[in-house]
């Protein structure tokens, strides 16, 4: 028997290239560091009972919800809110509708997630459109950046509705009492960027956030800002670049480092290093998008995530649920709303 009183993680245990081998342990190892939550595994029954039985000690703190249909990686997302009302990602997102779980995670198909999320938890007033934001290392720690797929084409009211989103995730998981907030752009002068963009970067100065102005493409990684805005085209174009740079400097470091017998030693006398380098800058410390603007909790992690990566994005939905970032999400889009009626006012008076 679930608690009521506990924060419960719907998990969509079907989604993703791997399916329960990777989402079940990830789901367990999860119960393990977290002794107030409980999930709900959606998925056909016959595939998660076993993996479940092999933690006896956590029973009390899982329970299965059987879906007989599960959404296809390359489904067409249309197709599957449609056709999929009966599968692992949409009982999933139903639990969190009805209050049964406070939070949803999946690897399964984006487009599909988006779509679901949106038509079952519905938008919060206020806000358009969803947005994407995963968290990424830099310099200093880490950033918050949106929107980084959900939305190729936005006008100058989503990116500042995107700043709020943001700065209330930062707020809420890094607690900081203003995060600062920058503004992607081709140059930090007011001047520079499109018509779009310089409209956002006015109303950002004038939302009551801690807007920093703009920011340029290298300041993400120097940790310039807290929260980074841009659209989902830009966004995805970054960071599709920026996971290719990774991997062409690892590969090429690993090709350099065994070159020679030489530099096979030095290799071994910087193991140490290489090692904590790479601990630093996992990607799969930083798995699990949320999807923001919408009434409940919905985190997309990586559909190749293996069983560290996924727990991560099961940590990131329970912070998210935990610090009531929905909630706070509400709460600055009425005082920003309040700040636009009253300079509205001034203007007319």
């Amino acid at each position: 028997m679930l608690s009521s009183d506990a924060i419960t993680i719907a998990i969509d245990c079907m989604g993703g290239d791997f399916g329960p081998a990777v989402t079940v342990p990830a789901a367990l190892a999860f119960l393990r560091t977290h002794d107030a939550a409980q999930v709900v595994l959606v998925g056909k029954t016959a595939a998660l009972e076993p993996l479940l039985a092999q933690c006896p000690e956590l029973a009390a703190r899982a329970r299965i919800l059987h879906a007989d249909e599960m959404v296809a990686m390359d489904e067409s997302p249309t197709l599957a809110l449609k056709n999929r009302k009966k599968s692992s990602m949409r009982l999933a997102l139903n639990l969190v509708k009805e209050g049964a779980a406070q939070a949803s995670v999946s690897a399964g198909n984006t487009g599909a997630l988006m779509a679901m999320s949106r038509f079952v938890l519905k938008m919060l007033p206020g806000i358009d459109r969803p947005a994407l934001c995963p968290v990424m290392p830099t310099m200093t720690g880490h950033v918050y950046m949106l929107d980084l797929g959900a939305n190729v084409d936005c006008s100058a009211e989503h990116l500042l509705q995107f700043g709020v989103m943001g700065a209330m995730l930062a707020a809420a998981l890094d607690h900081k009492v203003a995060p600062s907030v920058g503004l992607l752009n081709i140059g930090a002068e007011e001047i520079k960027g499109n018509e779009v963009v310089k409209q956002a970067g006015h109303l950002l100065r004038n939302s009551g956030l801690n807007f920093i102005g703009n920011v340029e493409g290298d300041g993400i990684y120097k940790g310039e800002a807290d929260v980074v805005v841009c659209d989902g085209f830009v966004g995805n174009v970054a960071l599709k670049v920026s996971e290719g740079l990774a991997q062409m400097l690892a590969q090429s470091l690993k090709q350099e480092f065994m070159r020679n017998l030489l530099t096979r030693l030095a290799a071994l006398a910087a193991l140490p290093v290489l090692r904590h380098f790479k601990a630093r800058f996992d990607h799969r410390a930083y798995n699990g998008a949320s999807l923001l603007g919408l009434r409940g909790i919905s985190v997309k992690s990586h559909g190749s995530a293996d069983a560290f990566a996924f727990e991560r994005a099961i940590v990131r939905a329970y912070e998210a649920a935990s610090n009531h970032v929905v909630e706070r999400i509400s709460a600055c889009l009425a005082d920003l709303h309040e700040r636009q009626a009253v300079a509205a006012d001034k203007e007319n008076a």
